[in-house]
């Protein structure tokens, strides 16, 4: 190890500094949940039957894929591109996986590019709900099925008129019903 020179600041060697910055975000990540910003409240509104479709996690388990499970319940993404529905384009109605809630009409759909189903708008105002996500780091728009509370994806500010919202929904969260 080079001798230091006494006359020169220490500074952080970068594996110091990484490891320090690691510690550090670990530590604020660890305290967002005292103060309510880490991830969404659906599984706590879930857990209070605050929605009017509820269920135990083992009847969710039973009734649910194992995707349909890690999406809808563990408010998980699924791969882009892999859903068939982000290519339906017959009329019909899109409805939650999980209890059969009316969500989006397909007059309301658009191809997004991004690799997911995408809609401009709910099918009407009571259908999906919203809260925030912090999961990223960052607050997003998560949104969510206003019967059972199951997560769907994300709104964003990015999508057509009239709204410029774009609904960013996991496929495998949707049935499809046709026209």
């Amino acid at each position: 190890m080079p001798a230091m020179d006494q006359n020169r600041p220490a500074f952080l060697g970068r594996r110091k500094f990484l490891g320090t910055s690691a510690l550090g975000a670990s530590a604020i990540v660890a305290a967002l949940p005292l103060f309510g910003a880490c991830g969404s409240d659906v599984q706590a509104r879930t857990a209070k039957g605050n929605f009017r479709v509820t269920k135990t996690e083992a009847q969710w388990r039973r009734q649910l894929t194992r995707s349909e499970y890690y999406v809808l319940r563990d408010e998980g993404t699924e791969r882009a591109y892999s859903s068939p529905l982000d290519k339906e384009k017959r009329r019909g109605t899109f409805v939650c996986a999980g209890c059969g809630n009316k969500l989006y009409s397909s007059a309301h759909k658009y191809d997004s590019g991004t690799g997911w189903p995408s809609f401009w708008q709910p099918i009407d105002n009571g259908a999906v709900g919203t809260a925030t996500d912090y999961k990223i780091g960052i607050p997003r728009t998560e949104v969510h099925c206003a019967d059972c509370g199951g997560h769907l994806g994300h709104i964003f500010g990015d999508g057509p008129r009239p709204t410029g919202k774009r609904h960013c929904i996991n496929g495998v969260a949707l049935d499809f019903i046709p026209a």
